[in-house]
């Protein structure tokens, strides 16, 4: 998706137009399927080993939820972030580009260089992780408790994702983590673009301009940019995640966000905050390659 950082920038008359952010909303939805189609194996093991004490490491996890829920299982959940994602992706990659151009006017009206600086793209990135929450957090959420249910099928909690979204709006908790989902998508996003456009404005005087950058090139830089992305908000991530598989109404163990960062760090210390790192990293490097480079 090098494009949708990288392209020289429309003359402000054009900047707001609906040609740009129909092709910016467009592209972000062709690199929100990819992200769901690569990483969607990779996230089941990161979400249990989130939410339970159970797995020794990533591998053990893997091995447990094929020998005993089959290969399918790595797909639970699949069907909301596959309708959903194309829409956060969209909604990033737009929000980031016009944040970016509301910058560059700002710039060019206050008498400064048209380019972003690196804190201005790093606030474009947070905006756009801003815009993105409200849709992020129920479609994650409801993700996450297909997830983790148990695969027995009289033990069941959700026979699917609309009856997933109906209890939880009987309970009031779709949006349940909303707080530290919001920290998260701001400099998660935040991150992710400062790290791929650093990247980019490097390599661009080596290559004759960065429109001369290959495609392989955007695609690394991408990859890059996302282990920057989860390195850096991948504490939230856990917090979240454990708020999201968290029992509803009475059953309720984190009263609140702040009560869930106490009650992890007091059951692991540091190490809680980083259960599942492992496989994260490792499936953020082709599913952001692959976002930047569609």
């Amino acid at each position: 998706m090098g494009s949708a950082v990288a392209d020289p920038a429309p003359p402000p008359e054009e900047a707001n137009s609906f040609a740009h952010t129909a092709k910016d909303l467009f592209s972000g939805a062709a690199g929100g399927v990819a992200q769901v189609l690569l990483g969607q194996p990779f996230d089941i093991v990161k979400v249990r080993l989130q939410t339970t004490s159970q797995y020794p490491n990533a591998f053990a996890a893997a091995k447990s939820i094929y020998q005993h829920e089959g290969p399918l299982a790595f797909f639970k959940g699949t069907l909301t972030p596959l309708l959903g994602i194309g829409a956060c992706v969209s909604v990033q990659f737009g929000g980031f580009n016009w944040a970016r151009r509301s910058f560059e006017s700002a710039n060019l009206s206050n008498g400064r260089p048209l380019d972003l600086s690196l804190k201005q793209i790093y606030g474009a990135g947070a905006f756009a992780g801003l815009a993105n929450t409200f849709l992020s957090c129920p479609i994650e959420h409801i993700r996450i408790r297909l997830q983790t249910q148990p695969h027995t099928t009289g033990q069941r909690l959700y026979l699917g994702p609309v009856d997933c979204v109906r209890k939880l709006i009987q309970q009031k908790s779709l949006y349940r983590g909303l707080t530290v989902t919001t920290f998260r998508e701001a400099q998660a996003y935040g991150m992710w673009f400062l790290a791929f456009e650093s990247a980019m404005r490097s390599a661009a005087p080596g290559r004759g301009g960065r429109e001369n950058i290959p495609t392989w090139e955007i695609a690394a830089y991408g990859g890059l940019a996302g282990e920057a992305l989860w390195i850096s908000s991948y504490p939230f991530d856990v917090v979240k995640s454990r708020m999201q598989t968290d029992g509803l109404g009475k059953a309720k163990k984190f009263v609140s966000t702040r009560d869930c960062f106490v009650q992890t760090w007091k059951e692991a210390g540091f190490g809680g905050f980083w259960k599942g790192i492992g496989p994260t990293l490792l499936r953020a490097m082709p599913v952001s390659a692959g976002t930047f480079a569609v």
